[in-house]
């Protein structure tokens, strides 16, 4: 694979072009995560504005028909849906885990088995989530187990 970078000049737009024979699964995710990267989310808390980057995400849980983003330390509300989430961030490190659920795996420390065939991760923030039973395989099969 070669890659090549110019240095172009001011005020013109960036622009990344992908060469490909096929477009296979890991070009997709390198395209999904250059998304990711720039993804933002406009979250609200105490009645504040901000925007969130998708990369301090550790999980988003969808609570009576509210939906929160989880960061290291902090929870915001967001008025997107889980569904629409799942879509914008396929195949990236965006994960369901269960139907209320989704989770970045590029914050998880560990994952562990539960009782009835669910998974436990374990975030880099000490929190704790399940995965549902009818997610696991999908999370061995991402996990390359």
């Amino acid at each position: 694979m070669k890659i090549t970078i110019q240095d172009i000049a001011p005020g013109e737009e960036e622009e990344i072009i992908i060469r490909c024979r096929e477009l296979d699964e890991t070009t997709l995710r390198i395209v999904n995560e250059l998304k990711v990267g720039r993804g933002k989310f406009t979250v609200t808390q105490n009645d504040r504005i901000r925007q969130v980057g998708a990369e301090e995400i550790y999980y988003i849980e969808a609570v009576d028909n509210r939906v929160w983003l989880y960061l290291q330390k902090e929870m915001f509300e967001t008025k997107k849906k889980l569904y629409e989430i799942e879509e914008e961030y396929a195949n990236t490190d965006f994960f369901r885990a269960s139907k209320s659920v989704i989770l970045n795996l590029s914050k998880v420390k560990h994952f562990a088995p539960e009782f009835g065939g669910r998974f436990e991760a374990t975030m880099m923030n000490g929190e704790k989530v399940l995965i549902s039973r009818a997610y696991v395989p999908l999370l061995k099969k991402r996990l390359g187990m």
